[in-house]
Parts: C-alpha cells; sequence; structure tokens
C-alpha cells in the first residue's frame, strides 16, 4: 500500500494511570514496524466527526464513571452521532476501559452506541479492571500494535 491509511485514537485521560494507558495504546499504535499507518490522538472533547470521516479505524479509551463512559466519551457520540450515521458503516474499532470496578455498565454502553453507528468490532474490549497494574500498560500497547497492524495489513 502506497497511501497512508489513518488510526484515530479518541481516549479520555484525566489521570497519570490513564495518560500511561492512552500513551501505551500510541506506542503500540506507533511500532518501528508500522509504515503505513498515520496515528491521530485526540481527547473526546477535541475530536469530532471530521476526525471521524477521515480515519480508516478508531481505538476508544474510557474511565468507567458511575458505571458508564466518561462525559467527554458520550458528548464525543452525541456530537458524531448523526453527522457519521451514514458515512461510517463498518468502520472498524476496538475500545479500552479503565474501570475500578467491573467496566460492564461502560463495555454496553459503549457497544450500544457503536451498534447503533454500524462500527465493526475488531478486537475484543480490553476491560483494565480494578486497582491499577502495569500489565494493563503492556495490554494498551498490544491493542494498539494490533489495530495498527490489521490495518496496514488490510486485514481490517
Amino acid at each position: 500500500m502506497s497511501e497512508k491509511r489513518q488510526l484515530l485514537i479518541v481516549a479520555h485521560a484525566p489521570s497519570p494511570n490513564t495518560l500511561a494507558l492512552r500513551n501505551a495504546v500510541v506506542e503500540g499504535a506507533r511500532h518501528p514496524d508500522i509504515e503505513s499507518i498515520t496515528v491521530k490522538v485526540l481527547a473526546p472533547l477535541d475530536a469530532g466527526p471530521d476526525d471521524v470521516l477521515a480515519c480508516d479505524a478508531i481505538i476508544l479509551g474510557t474511565t468507567e464513571n458511575l458505571g458508564y463512559m466518561s462525559g467527554a466519551l458520550k458528548d464525543f457520540f452525541d456530537r458524531c452521532y448523526y453527522p457519521c450515521l451514514e458515512q461510517t458503516q463498518a468502520l472498524p474499532f476496538a475500545f479500552y476501559i479503565r474501570a475500578g470496578h467491573d467496566g460492564t455498565g461502560t463495555r454496553r454502553a459503549i457497544e450500544s452506541i457503536t451498534t447503533g453507528l454500524r462500527w465493526r468490532l475488531v478486537q475484543p474490549p480490553l476491560l483494565c479492571r480494578g486497582d491499577f497494574q502495569q500489565d494493563f500498560i503492556v495490554q494498551c500497547e498490544e491493542l494498539g500494535l494490533a489495530v495498527a497492524a490489521a490495518l496496514e495489513a488490510g486485514i481490517i
């Protein structure tokens, strides 16, 4: 492939730990072996429909807030839903959740909205549950690498 494809990462990172997770996803997506993917990283409040329409795949990241996704990610979906609905069907996506509890409500909410958008989940949801663990960083890096590699290979 000679044309670069774009991977958009939209992640809410309000704490040092969630920033470390987002940075790990970015590091994985920008692995030196990945040559034909451009990675764009935005906070949910900075991302909009034009960013989604310009990407070839998206990774979402959020905290679990009161059993739901962050307000920032919900705002992103509110602003992007209708402008993107007809033009992003089958958009490959993946997501991770930093959950202090079980993350179930957050996962369901994201799956409900992305099902409505008709986006295509290309990796199992990554739930980083309970007390923060260094392994979460490794898992997020692997998520970024897996999505970027699949996008580069034309698998997604």
